[in-house]
């Protein structure tokens, strides 16, 4: 029988949708008609009572977990969030219930092998619930007490060769698509850029020292599969720099109805015959392609790289082959100060090993952030206060017309004094103390 009536969480399994309350019952039954075939390292009612304050919290309408001091395994200031529960006799099996935080595989490549492990581990020595994957991409370990905490992590380095990731105001597990391994559209190689920066930037991963939480994300190409253009502190979105390479007779052959667009969408529902000039060029977001003399024609110059027409037509279009990535920064979602998008830094970027440009723009960005943010302010959120110039002076980037969100509205230049030759400020500056009293 259930440890807990739980009629509140029951109206979520009552409908049409699956339920994580549905997951959770079902594993609590298990975890107490088998408490004698694994030796758990934690009461074997811990998803029982889980169950139990959270009806509690829907009774009450306020949360029962607290945070009753900093937890952590020996040297790592990040990878574990201490939780603990406000009703511990109540609830005794959830009276710790620490998440850890595991950094995933590149790409998220798994063996069925390693899963099995993983999920033995924490069945073993934790609640035996666990996230695959948050939006920062970190697999997550839900719930375990703190006298477990040393030793999953001991299992988790010997056994499986897996770290934690990161937590708190540090740098997050840099995340990325699968990149070149699988993808045909990738311009670098997500998978060890990410890899090498993540073995680079261990101090700042394991031990918090920033103002707020700071996140790599490194997608292959604008079709941006790991969301970093929306997510992420600094974006890495693959790109190109040369024309988009165009096969004539497969455009043809899309057009006749040869070659299904859009891998196969149209077979899906009745959509009638492929149209391009409505599919396709009426569609591009900056106009920039036509059909003329029977041939598709695109005007690189304009291109954003927005990949709807590669996505449509992939036999007909594909990238340059001068490959490489846009640099963006300034992405979160809505927590202080409300959510934002990336904004261009670097228009194009070679990514070759072992990515010291990179790193170089990287390390001063976050001189610039360390000196000048505030507790708990994320970069977007430096730059939107203090402005996207102040950025391009600490990076030492020039200015350039991708930076401009929209033409001006008034008549105004400014420029730094160092910047202008010549004494004519004081010039003005004397006419005016003369003249303009």
């Amino acid at each position: 029988m259930p440890k807990h009536e739980t009629p509140l969480l029951d109206q979520l399994i009552s409908g049409p949708w699956p339920s994580f309350v549905d997951d959770l019952k079902t594993y609590a039954e298990y975890r107490r008609k088998n408490p004698n075939n694994v030796e758990y390292q934690i009461p074997e009612d811990v998803v029982d009572d889980l169950l139990g304050v959270l009806e509690l919290s829907y009774v009450d309408k306020e949360t029962h977990w607290k945070h009753g001091g900093i937890v952590g395994v020996f040297g790592y200031g990040g990878g574990v969030i201490g939780r603990y529960c406000d009703q511990p006799e109540k609830f005794p099996g959830v009276a710790h219930f620490h998440t850890m935080r595991i950094n995933q595989p590149n790409g998220k490549y798994y063996s069925t092998e390693f899963l099995r492990g993983i999920c033995d581990l924490w069945e073993f020595r934790g609640s035996g619930i666990l996230n695959m994957h948050g939006s920062t991409g970190d697999m997550v370990f839900l719930g375990t007490r703190t006298e477990q905490l040393e030793e999953v992590f001991f299992e988790l380095t010997h056994k499986f060769n897996q770290d934690l990731g990161g937590s708190g105001s540090n740098l997050r597990t840099p995340s990325c698509c699968l990149g070149m391994s699988r993808c045909e559209w990738a311009c670098y190689n997500t998978q060890e850029a990410a890899y090498q920066l993540t073995h680079e930037y261990q101090d700042e991963l394991h031990r918090p020292a920033f103002p707020y939480k700071f996140k790599f994300k490194f997608d292959g190409c604008p079709n941006c599969c790991v969301a970093s253009i929306a997510r992420a502190d600094l974006s890495v979105i693959g790109t190109w720099r040369d024309e988009i390479q165009i096969d004539q007779e497969a455009v043809q052959a899309y057009i006749n109805g040869e070659i299904p667009p859009n891998g196969n969408a149209h077979a899906d529902g009745d959509w009638g015959p492929f149209d391009i000039q409505k599919e396709v060029i009426d569609l591009c977001p900056t106009g920039c392609m036509r059909m003329e003399d029977g041939k598709l024609v695109i005007d690189n110059k304009n291109c954003v790289r927005c990949m709807h027409c590669i996505n449509v037509m992939p036999r007909a279009l594909r990238p340059g082959n001068d490959r490489g990535a846009s640099i963006l920064v300034g992405a979160k979602a809505p927590i202080l100060d409300g959510a934002q998008m990336s904004s261009l830094l670097v228009p194009f970027m070679k990514m070759e090993e072992p990515f010291d440009e990179l790193k170089e723009l990287i390390e001063n960005i976050w001189d610039w952030w360390m000196e000048e943010g505030r507790n708990r302010e994320r970069l977007g959120e430096l730059i939107k206060r203090k402005g996207f110039r102040e950025l391009l002076k600490v990076t030492g980037l020039k200015a350039i017309p991708q930076h401009v969100k929209e033409p001006r509205h008034n008549p105004y230049i400014y420029w730094y004094e160092e910047e202008v030759p010549g004494g004519w400020q004081r010039d003005i500056k004397e006419f005016r103390k003369r003249h303009l009293r």
